[in-house]
Parts: structure tokens; sequence; C-alpha cells
């Protein structure tokens, strides 16, 4: 399996822009799956590949009536709509008060996503946009079913500070306690920073030296480059050659990474994913 669930502490890191560049890049066919409770925003910021809008109904609001029935995993393509450039997205709920009508469903959810990559018929990753999870959001719900957390963060000082304490808080939620740098429990817990790429290395040491003197068992897996021009592009809302972009390099970097050291893990046969941003 492999479900990558995004998150954020506070504020807006760019956890939306982050899901979708990874995806953009991702080895194999993947579905990005807007889940955060208070709202999606790629209806508002992405075209659909007919060249129109994204139909808001189609996506978490529609799959709630089916998933309350039980839900296979390949009927989550049903309610799939592809993005301009072929990338396949769920649409996240418009605004905070929809959440209310997928209450109970989070686990059903999260064995779904996970188990897609298994589906003999159209199988797929399926990288989950959470938005933040601080206080008690139910989509903290989709975490168990996860093969990897990576909690999205810049790199104010009180922002680190943040993903440090949030990783630990995920750590006892999901493993019953802090197990330090070396902990092999699933899910596991990352990192990405977004940050200025001529200083990340230097960062990177130094924010995985404060995830394990917390004994968090998290640690940094990647950094995406600050990029709002490469964001806009990703967007739709300027043209260039996306694929030039420091925002795409660098996300090409971390799916490289992540999978030269957990892709055994994910080794299940899957169809590439076309278009958007190779």
């Amino acid at each position: 399996m492999a479900l990558i669930a995004l998150a954020a502490d506070k504020g807006s890191p760019g956890v939306t822009t982050a899901a979708v560049a990874l995806a953009a890049v991702w080895p194999r066919r993947v579905l990005v799956a807007e889940t955060d409770p208070a709202g999606g925003d790629l209806v508002y910021r992405s075209a659909a590949a007919h060249g129109g809008p994204l139909n808001p109904n189609t996506g978490m609001l529609s799959i709630a009536a089916t998933a309350r029935r039980g839900l296979v995993p390949d009927q989550l393509w049903d309610h799939v709509q592809p993005l301009s450039g072929g990338l396949e997205v769920l649409v996240g709920i418009g605004v905070a008060e929809q959440a209310a009508g997928l209450a109970g469903l989070w686990p059903t959810l999260g064995r779904a996503f996970s188990q897609l990559a298994d589906s003999p018929h159209a199988p797929a990753d399926v990288i989950a946009d959470c938005g933040r999870v601080s206080g008690d959001t139910p989509a903290v719900e989709l975490f168990p079913q996860a093969a990897l957390v990576l909690l999205v963060s810049r790199t104010e000082p009180e922002s680190l500070a943040r993903v440090r304490d949030r990783a630990a808080a995920l750590a006892a939620k999901l493993h019953g306690g802090s197990r330090g740098a070396a902990s092999l429990a699933t899910p596991l817990i990352g990192v990405l920073l977004i940050t200025d790429p001529s200083t990340s290395a230097k960062l990177v040491h130094q924010v995985n030296d404060m995830l394990m003197a917390a004994q968090t068992g998290a640690r940094v897996v990647g950094t995406l480059a600050d990029d709002p021009s490469g964001a806009d592009q990703l967007a739709g809302r300027k043209r260039g050659r996306l694929d030039k972009s420091l925002l795409i390099r660098s996300a090409r970097k971390v799916t490289a990474d992540l999978y030269q050291q957990y892709g055994a893990a994910w080794a299940n046969p899957v169809t590439p994913q076309p278009g958007a941003g190779r």
C-alpha cells in the first residue's frame, strides 16, 4: 500500500501545493485526495482536463453517500476528476460545514485509500491533502492507514517548534508514545520543509537534530523549494516551463529519495501516471 498523508500544524505552509507537486512527478499512477475538513482549494485554483472548472459536487461530497454503504477501493475512481495535464484528483468539500456529512467515514476512506494500490483493475497510490491537523480534526483518522505522514512546514523558528511538537503528539497518538529517531513504527512520520534551496542542507541537519533531541521518531525526508512562480505555474495561473521550475525540480528529488528509502514497501506494480509536470 501507499497512502501518503500531508498535513500542517498551523497556518498555510503550502500543503496543497506540496501534494500536487509531489503527485505531478510521482513515479507511479497516483490519486490526489483533498481530505481537508476545512475545505479544499483545487476547485478554485485548477482547471479540469476539459478546460472548464472542476465540479465541486464530484469528489469527497459525492463519495460520502457511497461510503456509508461500504467502499471498495475501485469505487474511488467514480468520484475522480482529471486536471488539465492529466493529474487525477478527488476534489474536497467546499466549506467546513460540509464535513458533517463525512462523520464516521474517515476510517473507511483511509482503508480504501491504502488498499487502492492493490486493486487488480486500476491500482494507484494516494496522496492525501489533510490540511491543518491541530486540535481534534477528523482527518487524523486517516493516519493509521497511511504508509507515511508528512508534516509540511516553513522554516521560521515558531513553525519549526510547532512541527516538532506536532510530530511528538502524533507519535504518542499513533505509536503509543515517543520512539526515538530510529523508530520503525508505522505510519512513519516525516517532515517536509518549504525553504530556500541555497540554505536547505544546513537547515535539514539542524531540524533533524531538534527532532531527535525531542525523541519524536520523525525526521526530515526532504525539502521543497519556496518558489511562488513555480506554484503559480502548477496552478495554471502563470505560463512557463513547469518542469524546469525550482518547485518541480525539488519535488523530483523528494520523490526519488522517498522511493530509494521506502520503495520496497510500496513495490506493488502500478501503471505510470500520465501527464502533469514530467
